[in-house]
């Protein structure tokens, strides 16, 4: 990794990982390449980042098979770097690490955000920024779980019910130091840890990450009804922009 310039302003950069097919949604193409309002789940995605002018540059990571990206004009701006994913989520995310590493300086910071949430406002990704200034780790944002918290048994039978005070559910974009979530993430591989996000890499390096409160629209879309769902978000997002 570079040298750091000035140690006291580091840069911002984002990682998407775009590698995986979306076998729950139960189409013919990934789902990242299923339209909404004309256009791709990609390509709200990558404009809502691209709308934050903070960040350097987004890594997009996408599968080694995948033809459908060379009908995205969106992946030839010029902040946006393509690259080649693993087979598992965070292996993919250390492909983008690894395209950023003649870049990016140790203690910048890394946006790591899903493709298929197409939501993402830009307010949050300001509240995450301004919670996370001067943290030595990073974080990511949440929602509070709300509903109550069956823990059940192989069987499906009720065992337990959770207390739900201290529950979140675990958002994107989650952010990191450059070099504290490669490491966190080649631990990981090394062990034959299976990590399922960032942030649990990161715990399991031995750190807490932050967690930040955002908005419940934020969703990821992995089955059909998300797909209405998302649009119908955006729709309403769109509304709430015109009428400031």
């Amino acid at each position: 990794m570079s040298t750091a310039r000035n140690p006291h302003k580091p840069r911002f950069w984002a990682i998407v990982p775009a590698a995986g097919v979306g076998r729950r949604m139960g189409s013919e193409i990934p789902k990242q390449y299923l339209e909404i309002h004309g256009r791709t789940l990609m390509e709200h995605t990558l404009e809502r980042l691209l709308g934050f002018t903070a960040l350097e540059k987004i890594v997009v990571v996408i599968g080694a098979e995948d033809e459908f990206y060379k009908e995205i004009e969106l992946l030839r701006d010029s902040r946006i770097t393509l690259v080649q994913g693993g087979d598992e989520r965070y292996l993919s995310v250390l492909n983008g690490l690894k395209a950023l590493s003649e870049l990016a300086d140790a203690e910048d910071w890394v946006m790591v955000h899903d493709v298929a949430r197409p939501c993402i406002r830009h307010s949050d990704l300001e509240w995450l920024v301004k919670q996370l200034s001067g943290h030595t780790i990073g974080g990511l944002l949440g929602m509070p779980v709300r509903d109550t918290m069956k823990r059940t048994s192989s069987l499906g039978e009720v065992s337990e019910t959770v207390d739900r005070d201290a529950l979140w559910h675990a958002l994107t974009p989650q952010m990191f130091r450059m070099k504290l979530l490669y490491d966190a993430l080649k631990k990981a591989l090394d062990d034959k840890m299976p990590v399922t996000d960032e942030a649990s890499a990161i715990e399991y390096a031995g750190f807490k990450p932050l967690m930040v409160e955002g908005h419940s629209d934020n969703i990821k879309v992995t089955r059909g009804a998300d797909l209405a769902l998302a649009a119908l978000y955006i729709q309403q997002q769109a509304k709430l922009i015109e009428t400031v």
